[in-house]
């Protein structure tokens, strides 16, 4: 059996669960340790059988909580090279142990295979995560300007994907953001937008994937109901029965999202 679970995602702070019986995994640590412990207890993990903190990039809202998990449980930090380099400073003291540097695309962590593959983020050198486990397959991409082909062949055909789902574009254009931020936003290394999203989930509904998570959206620029009401939109367009074929879940900033097991 394998378990997952977005413990908090947004543009506020992001951190994910992914676990089997015998492997424990945190994607990114955005929040204080003490949320990320709360929230692992909550869904019935122990944050002291954590194994792994994996991280995409080097921006705060994923990588604050890491050094200070790490000190306290003993976990080794997964990074790319030029991500450690740039996150260094702001992770505190650690043991040699736990700074694990990223060299190749594939990897394990216990019973765990993990894929790692370079997305298009205006970071150090950002990937995204893709999981095999149990003849089972779970995915991870967020803070991706756009959908790549990278993206599509290590996200299709997921038993369980979560899909970046940032902002309105209307919303963002009429924002009182600056004009740099949301072109910045809006860039091919910016953030993916509902409707770029939903594109990509009905793909995702046709290639097999039946639990699907929105995650990472922005405070000013979006709102769970417009995400989840154009996610709703694209698949049914695309014949998919939404309460039958395809399960949507949209992550929360606040607090842990509903937990899959399959």
């Amino acid at each position: 059996m394998i378990k997952f679970c977005s413990l908090y995602s947004g543009s506020s702070g992001n951190s994910i669960y992914f676990g089997t019986e015998q492997t424990h995994i945190l994607i990114d640590a955005g929040v204080s340790g003490a949320r990320i412990t709360k929230a692992l207890q909550a869904i019935d993990v122990k944050p002291e059988a954590v194994g792994a903190i994996l991280i995409t990039h080097e921006h705060s809202d994923h990588t604050i909580g890491a050094g200070i998990f790490s000190r306290k449980y003993g976990v080794p930090i997964y990074a790319r090279e030029k991500t450690w380099k740039a996150m260094r400073r702001d992770l505190g003291k650690l043991a040699d142990e736990n700074i694990v540097i990223i060299d190749k695309e594939n990897f394990t962590v216990g019973d765990v295979k993990v894929c790692n593959y370079s997305i298009p983020h205006d970071a150090a050198d950002p990937v995204a995560y893709t999981f095999y486990t149990n003849n089972k397959k779970v995915a991870i991409a967020t803070d991706i300007g756009c959908i790549t082909e990278d993206i599509c062949k290590n996200v299709l055909g997921s038993d369980i994907a979560l899909i970046e789902s940032n902002h309105d574009i209307r919303m963002l254009q009429n924002s009182r953001y600056p004009w740099h931020l949301k072109q910045r936003i809006l860039s091919d290394h910016g953030h993916l937008s509902n409707a770029g999203a939903a594109a990509f989930i009905t793909e995702l509904a046709k290639s097999g994937t039946r639990h699907i998570y929105m995650g990472h959206l922005s405070r000013e620029n979006n709102y769970p109901e417009l995400v989840m009401n154009t996610a709703k939109c694209a698949l049914s367009q695309c014949g998919f029965d939404v309460e039958k074929d395809v399960h949507i879940c949209v992550a929360s900033r606040e607090h842990y999202s509903e937990v899959t097991e399959i």
